[in-house]
């Protein structure tokens, strides 16, 4: 076999891991949501329309690959996996809407506040950060009750204004400004990476101190490695490839790693990025093969 089938066979074998975890937490959000037909029926029903049937769920997927290195229970992960997801369905929704990206289009169907409403899709936000808080913090989910208080710490932290929230209005402050290549990874740790390492680390929740480690290392550089490749589709791919609006960035004047280095220097801050992240993961063997994988998935996607 040349080391091309190789190749071939390793990612085929990823996409089948990934499909078999993407198709389970679609399952575990569809029963974590209230039914369409209970009050408030509108409210409920744009809650499924921006959280189910979308996206490729990486966040679920760290959260799956981290769980297979640290032996994390199944429903923790489950968990896990599903308060991540809400958290970032509340976050694209909100960022969607016109106080703040302006965006009419997401994981290629109309923006919840253009097929609702724009007092809906900030409720929809409102309630779906809050399931996501309940769903992690269910009495009976983990039997070492600091773990789950670590886990809820750790998603609350990576979900404010010491992460997602606060990086949200760096970006938002800095429309039509110049920033620096360090401003611009400040920015972006927030807004992006704090989610991602967020998702990781509660997958690794389980694990040694040398395992938690690693993760958080391969999280840092993975998640920003994601923004950066996120800038090149802005330039690179179209609209219906990438489910929003390509080119927004560079239509609202926003800083990019494209606008800053140039798109060659760009896809060579990605590989480094990859590099650090994979080299987390030396002491580990089998174990972390899908958190490698996964990396090389998140380097080289097109969407």
């Amino acid at each position: 076999m040349t080391n091309t089938n190789m190749i071939d066979k390793s990612e085929a074998d990823f996409l089948v891991w990934a499909k078999q975890k993407q198709d389970h937490i679609e399952i575990v959000l569809d029963e974590a949501l209230p039914s369409k037909t209970t009050a408030p029926e509108m409210l409920h029903d744009a809650m499924r329309y921006s959280l189910l049937g979308g996206g490729k769920r990486v966040r679920a997927l760290l959260c799956y690959a981290a769980a297979e290195l640290c032996a994390t229970d199944a429903p923790v992960v489950d968990a896990a996996a599903c308060a991540v997801e809400m958290i970032h369905a509340y976050s694209l929704v909100h960022d969607d809407m016109p106080c703040m990206d302006n965006d009419d289009l997401r994981r290629g169907k109309p923006s919840c506040h253009k097929q609702y409403d724009d007092a809906t899709a900030l409720l929809v936000g409102d309630a779906l950060q809050s399931l996501a808080f309940d769903v992690l913090s269910t009495p009976t989910l983990c039997t070492n009750a600091n773990q789950q208080i670590s886990m809820l710490n750790i998603l609350a932290k990576a979900s404010g204004s010491s992460g997602m929230a606060g990086g949200q209005a760096i970006d938002l402050a800095s429309i039509g400004k110049s920033l620096t290549q360090t401003e611009l990874e400040t920015m972006h740790q927030l807004k992006t990476g704090a989610l991602i390492q967020a998702a990781a680390l509660l997958g690794a929740s389980s694990g040694t101190r040398e395992q938690m480690s690693a993760v958080m290392l391969y999280a840092e550089h993975i998640g920003l490695a994601f923004q950066v490749v996120d800038d090149i589709l802005d330039v690179e791919a179209d609209t219906s490839t990438l489910g929003k609006t390509a080119g927004k960035d560079a239509d609202s004047s926003k800083p990019t790693y494209v606008t800053i280095l140039g798109l060659d220097l760009a896809k060579k801050l990605a590989d480094q990025l990859y590099e650090t992240a994979i080299a987390a993961l030396a002491p580990f063997d089998e174990d972390a093969k899908h958190l490698r994988e996964l990396a090389g998935f998140i380097l080289h996607r097109s969407f």
